[in-house]
């Protein structure tokens, strides 16, 4: 028979927000066991940019929006996990780019104007020309402008490996979930078999938490989907670029990160206006021309000859809201022992854990006494998408 388990906090899903909390916990002394029914990341994590927002998205129609302000302080934090002097030890995670850069492809246009008026980046906004410009913009054909923003790019994957290394043999793989109940109260889950008692349950399985909190027979909160068809691309003429590049719009144009391929190369990944509503309606070999249509617009100098093709679709998983507007924080709701969250955003998995932190210690919640744990079956980590998509 399969050995029951107990643990303070159990925590179902192994993306950024439930790694960045399953660490946190570990270093306040909580004995928490994460849960992970495919790949550690495999979800919206290591489909994400990597890009740790400090909200100057939000802000592009002038005005200082919740989520803007929410998502101000987080480029620092990170950026002291980074250096390891933060709430949790990052060193070892690659920085790709220790700035994000807005591009304005023509004249300076009133929203932009606005923009810089804006206090959501008064003092985080400087000018750059000339050698200071991204690699793949100091070409004597560009004409545009360029803003360095107080942000910065992750590669996931090696965040997500230095994660489950912080996670130590307290990760399970998982499959089949099933509630666990005493007296009628949920009183912790069975994982193929296994009983998992805890005094608290976290769910952070992004678009997982739908199926999880129908298995558990609860109705709220429920869950929106935001769906994307982000856009590959792969060369030896591509070099690096991290940037939002300004339309006419309150979105960016296209948003593009670069990517380090196993063979040496650099990956485009696009996402922003490209990758939304229009995008989404488009099938793979629409995007791609859709793709190479606004590159050729916008760079005109980078050869496209001998460059690979690919589009992935994401859904970001949110908790719902009127009329799908984005949450402007990360969101927790709590249930009795269960918590259910989203972080809504990469760069707010530190939020999201500030919010269970929160909740566990005004419940008078501390690290108890455990028996050790057998020897767990551990889930792999996931594969960057290019390297699967790409030749």
């Amino acid at each position: 028979m399969t050995q029951a388990l107990s643990t303070d906090v159990l925590i179902v899903g192994g993306g950024i927000a439930g790694l960045w909390l399953h660490a946190r916990l570990r270093q306040q002394g909580f004995a928490s066991l994460l849960v992970e029914n495919a790949s550690l990341g495999g979800g919206q994590s290591v489909k994400s940019q990597g890009i740790i927002h400090g909200g100057a998205k939000y802000a592009l129609h002038g005005a200082l929006s919740g989520a803007s302000e929410a998502i101000a302080d987080m480029p620092r934090r990170w950026r002291e996990a980074l250096s390891g002097e933060g709430e949790l030890d990052l060193r070892g995670v690659r920085l790709l780019s220790d700035a994000h850069y807005l591009w304005s492809p023509g004249t300076l246009g009133g929203n932009l104007a606005s923009f810089f008026a804006s206090k959501a980046v008064r003092g985080r906004v400087d000018q750059v020309k000339g050698e200071q410009l991204p690699p793949a913009l100091q070409d004597p054909k560009f004409k545009g402008k360029v803003y360095r923003l107080a942000e910065l790019v992750l590669d996931v994957p090696s965040l997500i490996a230095r994660l489950a290394e912080l996670a130590g043999d307290s990760l399970l793989a998982g499959q089949n979930i099933e509630p666990l109940h005493d007296n009628g109260a949920l009183a912790g889950l069975i994982i193929d078999g296994r009983e998992v008692r805890a005094q608290r349950i976290v769910l952070s399985a992004g678009a997982g938490n739908a199926e999880l909190l129908a298995k558990l027979d609860i109705q709220q909160p429920t869950q929106q989907l935001r769906p994307l068809h982000m856009v590959l691309a792969k060369g030896p003429a591509l070099k690096p670029l991290y940037a939002h590049c300004l339309g006419g719009g309150p979105k960016p144009r296209v948003t593009v990160t670069t990517h380090p391929a196993a063979d040496g190369q650099w990956v485009w990944y696009l996402g922003g206006d490209l990758a939304e509503a229009d995008g989404v309606a488009r099938d793979e070999a629409a995007q791609i021309r859709a793709a190479q249509k606004e590159l050729a617009d916008l760079l005109p100098w980078v050869d496209q000859s001998a460059t690979h093709w690919a589009t992935l679709r994401v859904n970001r998983a949110e908790p719902a809201q009127s009329g799908l507007l984005r949450p402007d924080n990360a969101f927790l709701a709590e249930q009795g022992r269960l918590l259910v969250g989203w972080p809504t955003k990469l760069a707010l998995a530190p939020d999201f854990a500030d919010r269970v932190l929160v909740a566990l210690h005004r419940d008078g919640i501390a690290p108890g006494q455990h028996l050790p744990w057998p020897e767990l079956p551990r889930p792999a980590l996931a594969r960057a998408p290019w390297e699967e998509l790409l030749p």
